[in-house]
């Protein structure tokens, strides 16, 4: 059987045009209680952002957040949630992969349903984009699809032994614990892992 091929950006900025599975209109749960907790510091970056949630958590915790993501449409809708909001954060439609292109440097990284696309070719270009934007002691917490979750639709199913290899060299992985991913199609969302690492 053949890996599944990521979608392009296009494809995602097509999805946007409605309102996709994981756009659910607030921050993830697990993000929540890890910003209750006093995870997120510094500068704040949301990889893949989407519609912006998580970095505009950040920015009501009065945080300096960006969020960077493919699809111009999700990025306008950031935008536009920031506005009505009232709540400065920082939206570009940039490349996960070219992370290096910003030219800046970030002490969280938040990451949610963004490495579970890549597939093993792309794998480490993101783990090397990423360290290219996060100095030593800067943190990456992730929330991707778990190899728990049964069944075959949605993304690609990733294990605690893909996270480890694929973090193994320049971070130090601090935890990965069993999550849930809140999607539109039904309450009970989807078995994720949440990994928290941090670069050395």
């Amino acid at each position: 059987m053949s890996e599944p091929r990521r979608p392009q950006g296009h494809e995602f900025d097509v999805m946007y045009a409605s309102t996709p599975p994981w756009d659910i209109g607030r921050p993830q749960p697990a993000y929540v209680a890890l910003a209750e907790s006093g995870a997120l510091r510094g500068r704040v970056l949301d990889v893949g952002c989407g519609t912006g949630e998580h970095a505009l958590m950040a920015a009501a915790l009065g945080l300096d957040a960006t969020g960077v993501d493919s699809a111009p449409t999700a990025i306008a809708k950031a935008e536009a949630k920031a506005e009505e909001r009232g709540l400065r954060a920082r939206f570009l439609v940039a490349d996960a992969l070219e992370l290096a292109a910003l030219g800046e440097s970030f002490d969280t990284v938040l990451d949610c349903g963004l490495f579970h696309v890549f597939d093993d070719d792309d794998r480490p270009r993101f783990v090397e984009s990423l360290a290219a934007a996060v100095p030593p002691g800067g943190r990456y917490h992730m929330l991707c699809f778990s190899d728990r979750q049964p069944g075959e639709w949605g993304p690609r199913r990733v294990g605690q032994d893909e996270i480890r290899a694929s973090f193994s060299a320049g971070w130090r992985i601090q935890s990965i614990d069993a999550a849930t991913i809140e999607i539109t199609l039904g309450p009970e969302g989807v078995q994720a892992w949440l990994a928290s690492m941090v670069r050395t």
